[in-house]
């Protein structure tokens, strides 16, 4: 079986987190029209979905679910 270091799951996280946090301050942009709200919003997001994801990924490290069993 095939498990990822928690190192591995940090850098997933973060580069993922980058892209989404992208995408949450142009949408608040859009919705409230002000960059700070965008922006501030954008900051407290990319923290807490960073951990949450971290939290995901150990998790689904743990479930055998959809992975090859290595053979011998």
């Amino acid at each position: 079986m095939s498990i990822e270091k928690p190192y591995r799951s940090i850098i997933k996280a973060f580069s993922w987190r980058m892209t989404g946090t992208l995408d949450t301050i142009i949408i608040s942009y859009f919705v409230s029209g002000k960059a700070t709200i965008a922006l501030t919003i954008g900051f407290i997001e990319l923290f807490t979905k960073i951990f949450l994801y971290y939290c995901h990924e150990r998790i689904w490290n743990l479930i055998s679910f959809g992975r090859n069993k290595k053979q011998l």
